[in-house]
């Protein structure tokens, strides 16, 4: 078989000339002409062409197996992602056209409400969403209508909502109140105290709380609320008053993770005042991005009036989102996760990932430049800062790791502790022992460096995105 047949063999009917297989992949005319960044081609090219130009644009991006600054998987097994081309042409909202999905969905509810304690007495629901800051909008939705429908009945006026949380949160829960039209309380950080509890929250209740806000691991600096002492407080409350406040929980970092890390540690649905809870399933669920759930402890915490009941493509469905078509790739992959894992492969995986946290901060602080914010306890995350008053700051070290490839936000915190710059180092499944070797002894490098540059100063720099 000569050449041209070999190619014919690889590439079927295609037509063959010489700028298809003869000339070599950088030697084609593409390769020395600008293409249009703000217009349609007039002309069709090549499917190697078009793969290869988008191809090597994303060259230019950030590594993501050193992408410190995300929560978000970035690594699954190649099985994983064969499921996820099989589910990426399938809209999960065609519940007619695809019934499985909608049944798959609701296995995974049902898994991650077992996951968060569900009492035998509770019937729980929810849905998946594109993420957490969607799940959180609808969980917070509900317990608006809720109270709205509460007020109504009693003849009370429905007019100023609100709701408490502290400046700990996700910037979601600002979109909430600005998109949904509620009063936000929110409780500010202080210099020694990054998370809220029951005496933070008492003086904000009212008849017009919808709901208190409690947090699962916080982006900032890995900690959680006092769920607990909150659920005493509204039980309290709802004594002395009538009023029935639920606590939403933003799980979204530590729902996957707390179970297996902490599993004595009360949190979940057995506090009878927690009425929904959001997850990330693209960040310790183990799935790529664009994936989250919102789970409600029973039927009745989720207004009958919300859900759609939409006849389209030939039968009825049930939807509850903000976003209406999307692949289920995600959904085929966290069924695969579970299914794969198990609650064994789940502990061993979250198991690795908080020793290689703790080896990380542990030797951080013993280089004796950093003091940490938190510890390891709830989250894989190490966030550190410099100790004393150095001459060069979080941000310079930054900028001089992401020399060497690596993404580490440098950040300051929240009004009320906004002195504080940070580093925060998430640390996901794939990053082993070796590369928390490399990561520190680079940032070893980098202080050394600055401690010797004459004429640097503390100028602040832009802080790289962190979610």
């Amino acid at each position: 078989m000569n050449i041209t047949q070999k190619i014919k063999s690889l590439f079927g009917k295609r037509e063959l000339n010489s700028d298809s297989y003869l000339t070599p992949t950088y030697g084609r005319r593409w390769n020395t002409l600008a293409i249009d960044k703000k217009k349609i081609p007039s002309d069709s090219m090549s499917p190697e062409v078009a793969f290869r130009i988008v191809a090597d644009e994303m060259n230019l991006e950030g590594n993501p197996a050193l992408n410190m600054a995300t929560f978000v998987t970035t690594w699954m097994e190649p099985e994983a992602e064969e499921l996820m081309k099989l589910g990426a042409s399938k809209n999960l909202v065609d519940e007619d056209e695809y019934p499985q999905l909608k049944i798959i969905e609701d296995r995974i509810i049902y898994m991650e409400a077992e996951l968060f304690n569900i009492p035998d007495h509770c019937h729980p629901t929810g849905v998946t969403t594109i993420g957490s800051s969607e799940a959180i909008m609808l969980g917070l939705l509900a317990h608006k209508w809720t109270w709205r429908k509460a007020r109504k009945a009693a003849g009370l006026d429905t007019q100023q909502p609100n709701i408490i949380f502290g400046a700990d949160v996700h910037t979601c829960w600002e979109k909430f109140v600005r998109y949904f039209d509620v009063d936000m309380r929110v409780i500010p950080l202080q210099a020694d105290k990054f998370t809220i509890n029951a005496s933070d929250v008492e003086p904000l209740l009212d008849e017009n709380t919808i709901a208190v806000g409690a947090v699962l691991g916080t982006t900032f600096t890995g900690q959680v609320d006092d769920i607990q002492s909150i659920n005493k407080l509204l039980l309290r409350y709802k004594k002395q008053t009538g009023r029935d406040i639920p606590i939403h929980v933003d799980a979204a970092s530590g729902g996957f993770v707390l179970p297996f890390v902490q599993p004595d540690f009360i949190w979940y649905f057995r506090l009878e005042q927690v009425k929904s809870i959001n997850v990330s399933n693209h960040k310790f669920g183990l799935v790529y991005a664009g994936m989250g759930s919102i789970i409600f402890r029973d039927k009745t915490d989720l207004p009958k009036e919300l859900p759609f009941e939409i006849n389209y493509l030939g039968g009825e469905m049930y939807n509850y989102s903000l976003n209406f078509s999307k692949s289920s790739s995600n959904l085929l992959a966290q069924y695969y996760m579970f299914l794969r894992l198990g609650m064994s492969g789940y502990q061993n995986i979250i198991d690795a990932i908080m020793s290689n946290a703790r080896y990380l901060e542990q030797k951080l602080l013993d280089s004796s430049y950093f003091e940490v914010l938190t510890d390891s306890n709830f989250l894989p995350t190490v966030v550190v800062k410099l100790k004393g008053a150095p001459k060069f700051s979080a941000f310079h070290i930054s900028d001089e790791l992401r020399k060497n490839g690596w993404i580490v936000p440098a950040y300051t915190l929240p009004a009320e502790a906004n002195e504080i710059v940070v580093l925060r180092m998430v640390i996901k499944e794939n990053f082993s022992r070796d590369l928390a070797e490399k990561l520190f002894s680079d940032t070893l490098r980098a202080v050394e460096y600055f401690e010797n540059l004459e004429g640097i100063t503390q100028t602040k720099t832009k802080a790289h995105g962190v979610c």
